[in-house]
């Protein structure tokens, strides 16, 4: 059974930066690409960004590129992904998600596994 965990999410300001934290359990994560996706009331759920294996690859949301960015330790089975500049539109509840192969995809259908999510709430 495959477990994703994020943590780190919480109240911030306009402005603060924010780390979030994915671990993974329960599976080999090994040779798949990670991901962090986010949903805001009444919305569908976004891509965030994603980094392959190797970390030598990663792609962002337009949204979100230049402020967010995502890393991974493969020791340790966790994806992280830190936030800056944060602005009251990224408030939402952030997902960590995996694929079952290493290429890259901002599609959300195309990540088997998913966390439970964190909430990340940003005040103006």
């Amino acid at each position: 059974q495959a477990h994703l965990v994020e943590s780190g999410g919480g109240l911030v300001q306009a402005g603060d930066s924010l780390r979030l934290s994915c671990a993974a359990s329960g599976r080999t994560f090994s040779n798949v690409v990670m991901g962090w996706f986010r949903q805001a009331p009444g919305k569908e759920r976004d891509f965030v960004a994603a980094i392959t294996w190797s970390g030598s690859s990663t792609t962002y949301g337009s949204s979100v590129r230049g402020r967010f960015i995502i890393s991974r330790d493969n020791a340790k089975n966790t994806v992280d992904l830190q936030m800056a500049s944060l602005k009251s539109e990224d408030t939402a509840v952030y997902y960590c998600a995996a694929r079952t192969t290493d290429a890259l995809t901002p599609n959300r259908f195309g990540y088997a596994y998913w966390g439970q999510g964190t909430q990340v709430t940003v005040s103006s």
